[in-house]
């Protein structure tokens, strides 16, 4: 387990080994959440990073409701 320290303007460096894994980049934006006393860091991803970020997951069919089509 790695640690870093809070400086007094409450930044933090994520350490390198981290930041290698996550391929993170300078300027790149990160989510914060506060779960169960818990810090979540999550990188926030680019609609170009989504890009096929579901195409091996389980296949998810879309069934369209009725009223959303137009009436004739």
């Amino acid at each position: 387990m790695t640690t870093s320290l809070l400086s007094p303007k409450y930044q933090i460096v994520i350490p390198k080994e981290i930041r290698k894994a996550m391929n993170l980049k300078p300027g790149q934006r990160l989510q914060f959440k506060q779960v169960d006393g818990k810090i979540e860091i999550r990188p926030v991803l680019t609609p170009d990073q989504l890009i096929g970020y579901l195409k091996d997951k389980a296949h998810i069919e879309f069934v369209r409701e009725k009223t959303d089509r137009p009436l004739p």
